[in-house]
């Protein structure tokens, strides 16, 4: 007989459980044997070389706090990836971004075909808060012609939009759409992780969202919606800050202070396949 107390651990656990009966796409969990600087060298989890500033290198910008992990992580540890005046990208000087890629998503990879879960938990960086007058891209697909974001996740001020509270997060379809679909939106509660599964079918072209925070198991708090996600791509992790002003090119124009020490803290990236497996599309306890 299992006790009370046992029985509640066991249902905190059973989306994460299920979700590991599932053939896994890739694994962004990060082991505690791993130090910022390995995130500089040709490593199982994430690219070196992509996305941040010139002259910079993830080990000055990769933070590993000493805190618990999230739901979906497994002996595995949180990371904080973090932003400062320095992290221009690609000539980009509209924008301040860091983010980490998968590995294995090369831009045409199969985590971008079929039907896919991915898992991923955010937590506000209380040592190093976001400036909620601009908006962020938290996590992203990024088409492979670099076109569109089929799927991302923001918070802040979101350009162009009246946001009523900009401390909330607010996860988008396809922003090529007119206009971009929220497809669900909750608020950035601080001091625990807000916790993400997203079903992407590239097949039907749907995207269903799961969600919970802290150690809450995850609920589906969407049906399959509508969303066109075909274009393959990659996932970003990560922070990119827009300017608080548009122009022709926000890429290139813009406002963005000086002193930007920003970041935000990651939990339990991973993918699975959830073809044909309804265990790795329910996730509610």
């Amino acid at each position: 007989m299992f006790s009370s107390q046992s029985l509640t651990v066991l249902s905190l656990l059973a989306p994460l459980v299920s979700a590991q009966a599932c053939k896994l796409q890739f694994d962004g969990r990060i082991p505690a044997t791993l130090t910022a600087a390995g995130f500089d060298a040709t490593n199982q989890f994430f690219g070196s070389s992509n996305v941040f500033g010139k002259g910079l290198a993830f080990s000055q910008l990769i933070q590993l706090p000493a805190i618990t992990g999230s739901l979906f992580d497994t002996n595995t540890v949180p990371v904080a990836v973090t932003i400062s005046d320095k992290s221009i990208f690609n000539g980009q000087t509209g924008f301040r971004r860091a983010e980490l890629i998968p590995a294995s998503n090369s831009g045409t990879d199969a985590s971008t075909t079929g039907v896919k879960t991915l898992h991923f938990s955010v937590m506000k960086d209380a040592q190093r808060p976001l400036n909620l007058s601009h908006e962020y891209q938290l996590v992203f697909l990024e088409s492979n012609d670099f076109s569109t974001n089929q799927v991302v996740l923001k918070t802040g001020t979101i350009l162009g939009q009246a946001t009523a509270n900009p401390d909330t997060l607010q996860l988008f379809g396809n922003v090529n759409s007119n206009p971009p679909q929220v497809l669900f939106s909750a608020p950035f509660t601080p001091g625990v992780f807000n916790n993400f599964a997203v079903t992407l079918d590239f097949n039907k072209l749907t995207t269903q969202v799961f969600f919970s925070t802290g150690t809450a198991p995850l609920k589906a708090v969407t049906k399959a919606l509508a969303n066109d996600v075909s274009g393959q791509g990659q996932f970003h992790f990560g922070v990119l800050k827009k300017p608080t002003d548009g122009g022709a090119d926000i890429t290139k124009s813009g406002f963005q202070e000086a002193g930007i020490d920003e970041g935000v803290i990651y939990g339990g990236i991973f993918q699975e396949d959830s073809a044909g497996a309804a265990a790795c599309v329910s996730l509610s306890a």
